[in-house]
């Protein structure tokens, strides 16, 4: 017996909360980013410069969350029977991908810079210095923002955007630093900032990759979800057991398969009616958007 049902936050209110979240987040990148990188070029600043470009991928990460956004609260189809809610795992791959390859070129592009010498590197100007710090502190408040936002509707893609900013956060404080740094008499700390950025962009792109191409590979849910699931089927009146239990991620839900256990001499109206029972109590966990229960007739006797 197969029944599905919609996520207990609705898909009304998941799709208002990223529209907003990430619109907000597509303006105040984009202003870090013209500020960012105007300054960079004017104070000659690479790391200034390596940071706008960290902000440009938020932007290019921003679109897909939208673009995502509007395709994953589709209903099921013909074609997607299940829904289109791993349109987000896919997003999240693409985030990845991007991440991967940005931090990749910028680690590139620093290395030669510091195998040519950095005698030979302009002087960065002090509003290079000012400018990394007001950057700082709004990105800072950008991820807390997202992240209260992704938590608050349970959105996997959301929470990913959200600590795609944070990178950003920590990238903005080493490129600060750098700065001081140069500014202080440490000519080559710009450009190695640039490539410590990079490293960074690459690996949290690197977690972002393989998180989504786990779930898109049929992930099961985590422990405390599994031992939850157990929970609710067992303490449901009527089933003398279950085995069989498979689980698989749908972007931010789950979908349940289970053999419960019946008295042999149980009508198939009765055990119909507490699968039913099993499958809503389920539904209305939270996560679990369908359940496909198979009935199996044990002898109570033997």
């Amino acid at each position: 017996m197969r029944q599905s049902n919609s996520p207990s936050i609705s898909a009304l209110e998941r799709k208002q909360a990223a529209s907003r979240s990430t619109w907000v987040s597509v303006l105040v990148n984009f202003l870090l980013c013209m500020m960012q990188f105007l300054t960079g070029v004017w104070a000659a600043s690479a790391a200034l410069i390596a940071d706008a470009i960290h902000s440009l991928s938020d932007l290019v990460s921003d679109t897909i969350v939208l673009i995502a956004n509007k395709f994953s609260d589709a209903p099921p189809d013909e074609e997607h029977p299940y829904g289109h809610y791993r349109f987000e795992n896919v997003a999240s791959l693409f985030i990845g991908l991007l991440l991967i390859g940005i931090g990749t070129s910028m680690i590139w592009h620093g290395a030669n810079i510091l195998l040519e010498g950095s005698s030979h590197l302009p002087n960065v100007h002090y509003i290079a210095l000012v400018t990394a710090g007001v950057v700082l502190i709004a990105k800072e408040c950008l991820f807390r923002y997202l992240l209260a936002i992704g938590k608050k509707v349970e959105s996997t893609m959301l929470i990913v955007n959200a600590w795609h900013a944070r990178s950003d956060s920590l990238s903005s404080l080493i490129v600060f630093i750098a700065i001081l740094a140069h500014l202080a008499g440490i000519t080559w700390a710009d450009i190695a900032a640039s490539i410590i950025v990079g490293a960074m962009i690459s690996k949290v792109g690197i977690r972002f990759t393989w998180d989504a191409i786990q779930e898109l590979s049929d992930q099961a849910a985590n422990k405390q979800e599994i031992a939850h699931i157990k929970e609710i089927i067992s303490s449901t009146p009527g089933v003398m057991g279950f085995h069989k239990l498979r689980t698989r991620k749908s972007g931010d839900f789950i979908l349940v398969e289970v053999d419960l256990n019946f008295p042999s001499e149980m009508t198939v109206k009765e055990a119909h009616s507490i699968a039913f029972k099993v499958s809503q109590r389920l539904r209305e966990s939270g996560k679990v958007i369908e359940v496909l229960t198979h009935f199996d007739p044990i002898d109570e006797h033997v």
